[in-house]
């Protein structure tokens, strides 16, 4: 059996064994008497020790165990090195003393190795008679070389084995220890730190608890491996109910936390999903856009309320079969819950909530939208079932600065799962659909309106992602990404020409009529310009160029731009570093050349290319 598996109490009783037969053994003793009646000695304090903690470790319902196992580990090899040497020192025959030579150095050795396991458990006892209440600042010998390790193991102790203050100590320490350095944080999580961790948070024995505990937990998810431990320590379903069902400066901090651990693992993503973690955080950021429809009632939110009597019957069912259940628990519980019987108290609640609060709550929550959207179709398609997409349109029309951006950053994610995915496209971007319209006029608004790239780029990309939805005549779409090809910032510049792309491209079943409304805004020559400004640029404006002169060759304008001169002067070294490029020119020269062979020029070998 591993040691890990074995009861703490079988753990402990190898030791005191041993410490028993070292003490016969120091009794049979009959050379170097005075060294074995000190071994002895030792022996015993330690055997006495050991019961001691016997008796702590049964009388403790929620012990730490990892530090008790590894000093009982190394106290039971000291006591098998003592036993092996006092047993050298029984009469022997004179050939076994010349074979088994034993001498002072090996019993100061042993002494050396006794007394580290004596400051080992009187670090070991110091922890438990305090029940893990305070910080124990004091090093056993048997991390001596590695301090952090001792206050990583005396903070969770106080985590887990203390009172109520003592948890909040314990989880500030942790938190600061980790906060360090990565390898702290690899410390508190090898030594066992996230299951108190979550179980403070769980217990949610106040706010100042809960929140100590989520930031702890921040501080560790910023590591796949790292997250992965919180979700298999079944921390997501704790999470979600935190989000769920506690005050408003928990659930901040807890909508911080999915969002931290959504972005460094996409598993944690799904997870999180799955628990329905996307429909409790679009409620939070829309609790107050959509007042308006409150007191709307239709037989849809009428039998909404009779789930949730029945949800508060079941909640009182529990904390009257479990005295002990938090009263704390059972008001948040209720809280939560539209339309149960405290529904309209815990509205007014978060109505009187300071603005900064709110505004915190609602960056939080967009954020952790925006990290769980990013990369899924799956939630993405979750976050348009449950309205979030016009709730975040809502959001980029009336709010600014972090929110604003967080709301944006997540439509942009939406649109890119919808481009790659076919059936999310129809499903959330129906051109009749109230939430498409409002993203795309909120969409053209910031770009328009707003001089901010950091606002700008997320907003044409999004058009440009949603290109296959929009008709022939999309004047009104295309026109602001023609205009932000002369932008002075080179990333909106980029980017207006990657999404007019889009609308160009081959994959576009309209890109021939999309083609000629850019060539009739004038777009040619502001292409033609971008060409010359940087390699980010080039690169997205060239192939723009090949696209119009595919799909539009026969235009005068294309004509009268001299585009053929243009491609045919293409940077030598920009075919070079994309290959790909090559085939793309060189169809849209012979295509020019098709159409303007009257022109005189024929340069097809200025790229080499056929």
């Amino acid at each position: 059996m591993d040691s890990g598996d074995k009861r703490i109490e079988e753990e402990l009783s190898h030791p005191i064994v041993l410490s028993e037969r070292v003490r016969s053994a120091v009794d049979e003793a009959e050379s170097f008497k005075n060294e074995c009646a000190e071994v002895g000695k030792q022996v015993d304090r330690l055997a006495q020790m050991l019961r001691t903690s016997v008796r702590f470790a049964t009388a403790t319902p929620t012990l730490y165990e990892r530090p008790i196992r590894r000093v009982v580990a190394e106290v039971s090899k000291n006591l098998e090195r003592a036993l092996t040497l006092v047993r050298k020192c029984k009469r022997q025959s004179a050939l076994r003393r010349v074979m088994t030579i034993t001498s002072v150095a090996d019993f100061r050795k042993l002494f050396n190795l006794l007394d580290a396991s004596v400051g080992d458990m009187k670090w070991l006892l110091t922890i438990f008679e305090c029940n893990g209440g305070g910080i124990v600042l004091s090093l056993p010998p048997i991390v001596s070389n590695d301090p952090i390790i001792a206050w990583v193991w005396s903070s969770i102790a106080s985590i887990q084995m203390g009172q109520l203050h003592d948890r909040i100590e314990g989880t500030n320490e942790l938190t600061s220890l980790a906060a360090d350095n990565e390898r702290n944080k690899n410390i508190i999580v090898e030594e066992g730190g996230i299951p108190p961790l979550l179980k403070l948070l769980k217990e949610g024995p106040s706010p100042e608890a809960q929140i100590v505990a989520i930031k702890a937990l921040y501080t560790l998810a910023n590591d796949p491996n790292r997250v992965r431990t919180i979700v298999q320590e079944h921390g997501i379903p704790i999470i979600v109910q935190t989000l769920a069902n506690s005050p408003m400066v928990v659930q901040t901090q807890a909508a911080g936390l999915v969002a931290r651990m959504a972005m460094h693992d996409p598993l944690a993503q799904e997870d999180f999903a799955r628990e329905n973690v996307i429909r409790p955080l679009v409620t939070l950021l829309s609790f107050e856009t959509f007042m308006d429809e409150v007191g709307r009632q239709s037989i849809h939110s009428i039998v909404q309320i009779n789930r949730n009597l029945e949800k508060k019957t079941l909640v009182d069912k529990t904390v009257e079969y479990n005295p002990n259940a938090s009263s704390q628990w059972k008001s948040n519980s209720l809280c939560y819950m539209e339309g149960g019987s405290r529904g309209g108290s815990c509205r007014k609640e978060r109505e009187n909530e300071r603005p900064e609060i709110k505004l915190k709550l609602k960056i939080s929550c967009g954020e952790a939208l925006w990290m769980l959207a990013k990369g899924s179709v799956s939630n993405s398609r979750r976050i348009c079932e449950t309205k979030g997409l016009l709730c975040m349109a809502k959001m980029v029309e009336k709010e600014e600065g972090e929110l604003q951006l967080n709301c944006l950053m997540c439509i942009m994610e939406i649109t890119a799962a919808a481009e790659s995915n076919a059936d999310l496209r129809r499903a959330a971007f129906k051109t009749n659909s109230p939430a498409a319209k409002a993203v795309v006029d909120q969409m053209l608004r910031v770009i328009n309106d707003l001089d901010n790239p950091t606002l700008q780029v997320p907003a044409i990309r999004s058009i440009g992602s949603l290109a296959r939805t929009f008709p022939a005549r999309a004047t009104r779409v295309i026109g602001p990404l023609v205009v932000k090809l002369e932008s002075r910032h080179v990333n909106v510049a980029a980017e207006a020409a990657i999404s007019l792309g889009k609308f160009v491209c081959p994959e576009n079943f309209l890109c021939m009529e999309h083609s000629r409304t850019v060539i009739e805004l004038n777009g040619v020559p502001l292409v033609l310009k971008i060409l010359g400004e940087n390699e980010k640029t080039h690169m997205c404006g060239l192939i723009l160029l090949c696209y119009l002169a595919l799909h539009a060759g026969s235009s005068e304008v294309v004509d009268q731009a001299r585009v053929l001169t243009a491609l045919e002067g293409a940077d030598r070294t920009m075919i070079a570093l994309h290959p790909e490029l090559k085939d793309l020119v060189g169809k849209a020269i012979s295509h020019l050349n098709l159409y303007h062979a009257g022109m005189g020029v024929h340069s097809k070998g200025h790229l080499g290319l056929p």
